[in-house]
């Protein structure tokens, strides 16, 4: 299993010399499958350059959803597959009773906010609403959990060649309460991660600037390494940048990263800060030979 960061930035893109390093555009993470099926995991202003770089294929492209929030689905309208008509697309998302997830998506990809329609785009688009379900995409299995944050919003797990990776780009896991004095039920999105070969997770805030975003829907420092340590996740890689957080900034800030981390009894190559256009190949350990 392969993945590649094209955007991990949050709330908004924030391209400049000052955010280089770590990059400017939102959320999206590409996976490729030993078996060849690729995963787009949400289509923020990312998904322009993966969409360029992607080569023309037979498959499905399966775009998964976290939520509908601008910063995630920004650059669907950019995405060069959607204006082939070979393409099929499959868009995977949360449900809402207030209307179909393609209405909800249609509501972007319609005027005064785009110069075309769903309806007009020359690809096969397909919409489907994703939880409570699992089900398979090649040789993986996908299950879409629901997750404290603001609107319908699902994290994602996904296994494949004994390979466990769990996608939460935005969350708030204990709503304001340290992790440390709630049981893991009482934690959104516990289940869903445990033991993950790798876990993307937010991480925004410092927990100073944390005081003051109570119930936005992400997460401090200290509450993404505590669950991150909570779920016993073997990597984590940590998510979803502030804008206003320069690369000098997130320098600085990867260093209370390493040191809570190494509190918690952690290793430092464990965990890292998101950087667009990181590759990271995802290997099965080897099974511990029984004395």
């Amino acid at each position: 299993m392969r993945l590649k960061v094209w955007g991990a930035r949050g709330s908004i893109p924030a391209p400049g010399p000052e955010t280089m390093r770590y990059g400017g555009n939102t959320s999206c993470v590409e996976l490729t499958l030993d078996d060849g099926s690729t995963l787009i995991l949400d289509a923020g202003t990312g998904i322009r350059n993966l969409g360029l770089a992607l080569p023309r294929v037979e498959r499905p492209i399966h775009i998964l959803l976290t939520h509908l929030h601008m910063d995630h689905i920004q650059g669907l309208m950019f995405f060069a597959p959607a204006f082939r008509p070979e393409s099929e697309i499959i868009i995977w998302g949360p449900a809402s009773p207030e209307a179909s997830l393609r209405d909800r998506i249609a509501r972007y990809i319609s005027a005064p906010l785009a110069p075309v329609e769903v309806r007009e785009l020359p690809s096969h688009v397909s919409f489907r609403e994703a939880e409570p379900l699992e089900w398979e995409i090649g040789s993986a299995r996908i299950r879409a959990q629901s997750v404290n944050h603001r609107g319908p919003t699902l994290g994602y797990r996904i296994e494949a060649d004994d390979i466990s990776l769990c996608y939460i780009p935005d969350h708030e896991p204990g709503l304001g309460a340290p992790l440390a004095e709630l049981d893991d039920d009482w934690i959104s999105g516990f289940d869903l991660a445990r033991e993950a070969s790798l876990l993307i997770h937010d991480c925004q805030y410092t927990d100073k600037e944390y005081q003051a975003h109570l119930g936005w829907g992400h997460c401090p420092l200290s509450d993404a390494l505590n669950f991150g340590h909570r779920v016993s996740a073997e990597r984590l890689l940590l998510f979803h940048h502030d804008p206003l957080h320069t690369d000098d900034f997130l320098d600085s800030f990867s260093g209370d990263v390493c040191t809570t981390w190494s509190e918690l009894g952690g290793r430092a190559e464990q965990v890292e800060l998101a950087t667009e256009r990181r590759e990271v190949v995802l290997s099965a350990r080897a099974p511990v030979a029984q004395a």
